[in-house]
C-alpha cells in the first residue's frame, strides 16, 4: 500500500508520496520491497493514490529489484481495504498486505507459516508496544484467534499491548467482505465483520523492529535506529563508527571530526566538523557546510 499522503510529515511530503521519503539514502518503500524479496514475495501489486507517477518512475516494472511490480491507482480515496479491493484482479492467490511507508524487519515468513498452520482467512501481524495509545489494540486467545479490537484507546481502555502493524496475510475470499468502489477500512470494518461472522481471523505476535514513520519525530527516530543498527535494513555504504556511516566512494578528511548520528551520501567529501545529534544526510564539499549539521 503506497497511496498515503503523509500529511503529518509536511512540508517534506508536500510534493512527494510518503513511501518515497528517504531513509539512509533509499526511499522507505525500497526497504519494504527488499524485505518482501528476502521472504520470497517477488510478485508485487502497488496501490497508488497521491503523486503516483513518482513511485512508478522510480520502481518501474520492479526488474531492477528482482521482483515483478504492477500498479493499481485510486481515482478517489478508498481506505486500506478498498484500495486492496481495487487491485483484486491481480490477487487470486493468498497474499500479504504491507504498507510502503513503515520501517520494519519483521519476519514475514513466520507470519505466512502461522497463517497456513491455522488455515486462517486473515492473519494480522501484531507487535508489543510500550505505548499502544496511537494504534489499534488487538487481544487474542492462546491459539492466536482474535477476540477483540479497540482502535486508539485511552490508558483506561488499554487491555493489551499488542497493536495492529498493518501487515496482513489474507485469502482471496476476503474480497467477499469488501464492497467494491467504496472507502473501506480493514481495522474498523472488515476485521470486525469477520469476527462477527465467525470467520477464521488470527493475530500473530511478530518479533523484530516496527516503526510507523508517521510524524517528523518518528522520521528522525527511524534514522537513528537505522544507523544504530536497531533494525536490519541494507544501508548503502559502510560503518566507520558508532552511528556513523559513509556512502560508497565518499572521502572523509583526516582532520574532520564527526560526532552524533551521521550518514554521508555516496561520492561526497566531508572535511570539517559535523556534529549531531542527527545528520539525516551529508552531501558536502570542502567549501559547503551541510544544512542538517546544526
Amino acid at each position: 500500500m503506497a497511496g498515503g499522503e503523509g500529511t503529518r510529515l509536511r512540508p517534506l511530503t508536500s510534493n512527494q508520496p510518503k513511501p518515497m521519503m528517504p531513509l539512509a539514502n533509499r526511499p522507505m518503500m525500497e526497504h519494504i520491497v527488499r524485505l518482501l524479496k528476502e521472504h520470497g514475495f517477488d510478485d508485487i501489486v502497488v496501490t497508488l493514490a497521491f503523486v503516483p507517477q513518482a513511485i512508478r518512475t522510480y520502481f518501474g516494472d520492479g526488474s531492477e529489484f528482482g521482483v515483478r511490480m504492477v500498479y493499481a491507482t485510486e481515482e478517489t480515496p478508498l481506505g486500506t481495504a478498498g484500495s486492496v479491493r481495487n487491485a483484486m484482479d491481480e490477487l487470486d492467490e493468498p497474499f500479504l498486505v504491507i504498507s510502503g511507508d513503515v520501517l520494519t524487519d519483521i519476519d514475514l515468513s513466520e507470519i505466512v507459516h502461522f497463517h497456513r498452520q491455522r488455515d486462517a482467512m486473515a492473519t494480522i501481524a501484531l507487535k508489543a508496544m510500550e505505548n499502544p495509545l496511537e494504534f489499534g489494540i488487538v487481544i487474542t486467545r492462546p491459539d492466536g484467534a482474535v477476540e477483540r479490537f479497540l482502535e486508539k484507546p485511552t490508558w483506561g481502555q488499554v487491555f493489551s499491548d499488542t497493536i495492529n502493524t498493518g501487515i496482513y496475510m489474507l485469502e482471496p475470499q476476503i474480497f467477499d467482505f469488501i464492497a467494491e468502489g467504496q472507502a473501506v477500512d480493514f481495522s474498523a470494518e472488515v476485521f470486525p465483520l469477520l469476527l462477527q461472522k465467525g470467520k477464521p481471523l488470527f493475530g500473530a505476535v511478530a518479533e523484530g523492529y516496527w516503526e510507523d514513520v508517521g510524524t517528523l519525530e518518528a522520521y528522525v527516530r527511524a534514522h537513528h535506529d537505522v544507523l544504530d543498527r536497531k533494525v536490519e535494513v541494507d544501508v548503502p555504504g559502510f560503518r566507520v563508527g558508532e552511528g556513523v556511516w559513509v556512502g560508497d566512494s565518499s572521502e572523509i578528511n583526516p582532520d574532520a571530526t564527526i560526532e552524533g548520528t551521521v550518514y554521508s551520501l555516496p561520492d561526497t567529501v566531508v572535511s570539517f566538523i559535523v556534529d549531531g545529534p542527527l545528520v539525516l544526510a551529508v552531501n558536502v564539499t570542502r567549501s559547503t557546510r551541510s544544512p542538517f549539521a546544526n
